[in-house]
């Protein structure tokens, strides 16, 4: 590998995630793609995200290499249990008001550290920020370097995003009444969204569906929405193939879009990367999961996660639980012990007994290991943007029940224009899980979407081929836009 070199000292790219699992996942797996590249990582977590890592992958889990190191930032937040989530308000009202403070003060520590004579610590030359964290727009600012800003969802839910200036003009944000969630107000279609078919209202991401103008997440999204020009670059974790028409809108919309993904299918390129084996996980992944998915026949395992932050209703646990067992197919699903609204993750013991030997329940797992395993035949999702292009990776066919974010856009895309899922109405009831369960694992419908999912999944790995879009986009986004203002020499892919 040739060596890129800033003024004798390697770039030095700072690495921040919006501090919750997916999002730290994400840009991790960016971070080891541009050390790979040649640069020096700093990877920020908070304190308390760090602590949670140190628990879960063990206490030399961090230890990184003298070019990819760790830093922690305060959060701002009042200690609490680390074993499950913050609490999302708090979190992105400190984000608001406090990260850009201790953000800027590390920046500064780190630029002191560094010395002409000491090549181990070369000066920051460039941000990869979280997109919503647009205070590093500031801090980049401030020292003259670009930033640029990774949205770890897909082109249509960066669309979304960005009509929230849009609805605040429109008069559609925030909602005039509560009735408006229930009246049919938010089923309207909308097709004024660049590069999207006729979607509705609702199917934006939810933020903007309340009452409080002052409601922390929405300001959250709106801030960085009227902030996001500013930045040097955004970077998307999709694939050109995928989102064409989307992104196709957003190629004439400031700043420069770079699609890089399928993350995963990028890393797997770097069989011998030096952090291979360093996790990605907030909570201790279990591993008997893989003998007991061995034994299966393929195409047969319905696999069901939520996600990291997804709680649910007591009831909604119930009917999933029915629903399951009574579709008398095997199942592997990942129940985090604070997966229901104020209370412990307890299945009941009728159901347990009901699905022995048939189902296999873990707190967490290696998922993309697990969607690759053969005898997965589908995946129950949340549609959450990390599993939806986890699940297309793996050639699996997802059965969506969308609950927030841009989940809601994402799941009408996997059913509707790319072919690879089923929806569960919002309020699932046992007999429409069995239904759909069934359909998906053994139905024609099924059949047809795990055919249409392969097919997703050779254009994924054409995207990351040499000559592949994603491919040529990581490179360009390390030339045009991380080494912009300091390279001095030419850069030469690695692989």
């Amino acid at each position: 590998m040739s060596s890129i070199e800033v003024q004798g000292n390697k770039p030095h790219a700072v690495c921040i995630p919006f501090p919750i699992q997916s999002h730290i996942k994400a840009m991790l797996k960016l971070a080891k793609l541009l050390h790979h590249r040649g640069f020096h990582i700093t990877f920020v977590n908070t304190e308390f995200n760090h602590r949670r890592f140190l628990k879960s992958l063990g206490p030399n889990s961090l230890n990184g290499l003298p070019d990819f190191q760790f830093e922690t930032i305060p959060d701002g937040l009042p200690a609490s249990d680390e074993d499950a989530g913050q609490n999302a308000y708090l979190l992105c009202d400190s984000i608001r008001k406090n990260f850009l403070a201790v953000f800027r003060n590390l920046l500064l520590k780190l630029n002191d550290m560094a010395t002409s004579n000491n090549i181990s610590n070369p000066p920051v030359t460039c941000i990869v920020s979280d997109g919503f964290m647009t205070f590093s727009i500031t801090a980049a600012e401030e020292l003259g370097i670009p930033v640029a800003l990774f949205f770890t969802i897909a082109a249509i839910g960066f669309m979304g995003f960005k009509q929230y200036p849009t609805l605040v003009e429109k008069g559609l944000a925030p909602l005039k009444e509560e009735s408006y969630l229930t009246n049919g107000f938010l089923d309207q279609v909308i097709d004024w969204v660049p590069g999207t078919k006729a979607i509705r209202l609702k199917d934006l991401p939810n933020y903007f569906q309340t009452t409080n103008p002052n409601d922390i997440l929405f300001k959250l999204i709106l801030e960085a929405m009227y902030r996001v020009d500013k930045a040097s670059a955004v970077v998307l974790h999709t694939f050109d193939e995928l989102e064409a028409d989307a992104l196709h809108a957003l190629s004439s919309m400031p700043p420069p879009v770079y699609t890089i993904g399928p993350l995963q299918l990028l890393l797997n390129q770097i069989p011998q990367h030096p952090l291979k084996s360093m996790g990605y996980s907030l909570w201790k992944e279990e591993t008997e999961w893989f003998q007991w998915l061995n034994a299966k026949v393929p195409n047969s395992v319905v696999y069901v996660n939520f996600g990291s932050i997804v709680v649910i209703k007591s009831e909604d646990l119930i009917e999933f639980c029915w629903g399951l067992a009574n579709s008398k197919l095997p199942f592997f699903w990942v129940v985090r012990p604070d997966l229901l609204v104020g209370e412990s993750a307890i299945l009941p013991p009728e159901f347990v007994a009901e699905t022995k030997g048939r189902g296999l329940v873990a707190s967490w797992c290696p998922q993309e290991q697990v969607l690759s395993h053969p005898s997965i035949g589908g995946f129950l999702t949340h549609s959450g943007w990390n599993s939806t292009i986890e699940s297309l990776s793996a050639g699996v066919p997802m059965l969506c029940w969308p609950f927030f974010a841009e989940q809601r856009i994402n799941c009408v895309y996997t059913c509707n224009e790319w072919g690879i899922g089923l929806e569960i109405n919002n309020d699932a009831k046992r007999h429409q899980v069995e239904k759909l369960i069934k359909e998906l694992v053994e139905g024609e419908k099924g059949k047809k979407m795990r055919t249409k999912a392969m097919e997703w999944k050779k254009l994924a790995e054409k995207a990351i081929s040499p000559d592949g879009s994603s491919y040529s986009n990581l490179d360009n986004l390390v030339n045009q836009v991380l080494l912009r203002k300091a390279r001095c020499c030419p850069y030469e892919p690695s692989y």
